[in-house]
């Protein structure tokens, strides 16, 4: 039990750091390109944990990096969908809709599994795409087409990252898998991937004000390296499912630093679609069949 609440608190840690990471992002984006901070970030990370943690890293075996080569390369595509999507769209809009991936986790592992879909699931779907129909219309409910794009890659990188979630749980259920190196060595890859596209695609340049490089040396070291290395960790202790839900409190922090830092004040119909959207997050976690189950032990 003492187990599980560290591995929560941890996580709640991360996700505070994920939910200032959009409000970071969108700063460094104004003089950054998504691919070349993104570069920064993972390979920044790496490098740091890299020189101070290398005796515990130069043990790593094949194992763990035939994870951290999956792991990193499916990170690559949630930090796509992500980067982007905050670019695109509105910083409280991609909050809520990259925490999907708590609705996507169940999902994924259903179709992986060939499980049917439970009541609380179909519950959920249905109330998030209301949530998301109510956070991303407009007032008369026609496509809001200034936030589409930026919408539909946030959703993108939430599917991403529910694969990620399995993957992770996969990876640190066997014995040889080193959760603390293959935290680090997930970060290297997606890092080598994204400075190969910031090269084909942009035009990498350092930061170029003290602002901007504080951002990026926070998302680095803190939403990126602490925040993988701990999840990794942690995902030894729980599910990806329960992990899933902890990161439904990531949207509530990327609001509330967007109302704050950003100025960005929802209208009262998209509070309502977040309020929808946070409430499907928790129903596909509550257990509506314990307390039954509970009496007819006790029966018994």
């Amino acid at each position: 039990m003492k187990t599980q609440l560290k591995a929560d608190m941890m996580l709640i840690l991360v996700t505070l750091c994920w939910g200032v990471s959009y409000y970071l992002m969108d700063v460094s984006l104004s003089d950054m390109e998504p691919f070349t901070l993104n570069a920064f970030r993972f390979l920044g990370a790496f490098i740091v944990a890299f020189v101070f943690m290398f005796k515990k890293l130069k043990t790593v075996n094949k194992t763990t990096i035939k994870y951290s080569l999956l792991i990193g390369f499916t990170l690559v595509f949630v930090y796509m969908g992500a980067t982007f999507g905050v670019k695109y769209t509105a910083l409280s809009n991609s909050g809520f809709l990259c925490a999907l991936t708590v609705i996507f986790v169940p999902i994924l592992e259903m179709i992986l599994f060939r499980k049917m879909p439970q009541k609380k699931i179909v519950l959920a779907v249905t109330m998030s795409l209301i949530g998301i129909m109510l956070l991303t219309l407009k007032d008369d409910f026609s496509v809001n087409m200034s936030n589409l794009k930026g919408d539909i890659l946030c959703i993108i990188g939430a599917v991403a990252y529910a694969v990620d979630l399995i993957f992770t749980e996969k990876a640190v259920s066997h014995e040889e898998v080193d959760a603390f190196q293959l935290g680090v060595f997930q970060l290297g890859v997606t890092g080598a991937f994204m400075l190969a596209l910031s090269l084909i695609f942009e035009t990498p340049h350092l930061p170029s004000t003290p602002g901007i490089w504080g951002s990026v040396i926070f998302l680095s070291l803190f939403c990126t390296g602490l925040a993988f290395i701990v999840q990794a960790i942690a995902q030894q202790y729980t599910s990806a499912a329960h992990v899933g839900v902890i990161f439904t409190l990531e949207p509530v922090f990327a609001a509330i630093v967007a109302f704050f830092f950003a100025g960005e004040v929802l209208t009262a119909k998209s509070y309502l679609g977040a309020v929808i959207m946070t409430a499907a997050l928790f129903v596909t976690e509550i257990d509506f069949g314990k307390k039954e189950e509970g009496d007819s032990e006790s029966e018994e």
